[in-house]
């Protein structure tokens, strides 16, 4: 089973979701720790395969998005939970999508550190 680790504030965003939207994708998170996959669960455009996936739930007219990745053999790294707000577009917005972009790479420096 991967380890778990959550960037930035990933984890405290994911705590103040609703309850049925937290187990979800908590589930989607428990499922990829044990190298499966949820079945919402899909690559985030933009990112160069399936290494970095997300999961959208949808509650009350809210949507809601789990973004982590698997690219390492023994860690998952939550990278970004948070509730979408732009209603233009199913289009993941671009801030997030840079804060995505830095959180993977400090993960990617969290896991090289932790591999010397």
């Amino acid at each position: 089973m991967k380890r778990v680790d959550w960037i930035g504030s990933s984890y405290r965003d994911l705590c103040e979701l609703p309850e049925e939207v937290r187990r979800c994708f908590g589930f989607a998170i428990y499922l990829a720790q044990c190298g499966g996959k949820h079945t919402d669960a899909k690559p985030l455009s933009g990112f160069h395969g399936a290494g970095v996936l997300e999961v959208v739930e949808d509650q009350d007219g809210d949507t809601f998005r789990a973004v982590y990745t698997v690219r390492f053999a023994d860690s998952l790294y939550v990278l970004h939970v948070f509730q979408k707000k732009s209603k233009r577009g199913i289009a993941t917005p671009a801030k997030d999508i840079e804060l995505i972009r830095s959180r993977l790479k400090i993960a990617e420096e969290l896991h090289h550190s932790a591999k010397r």
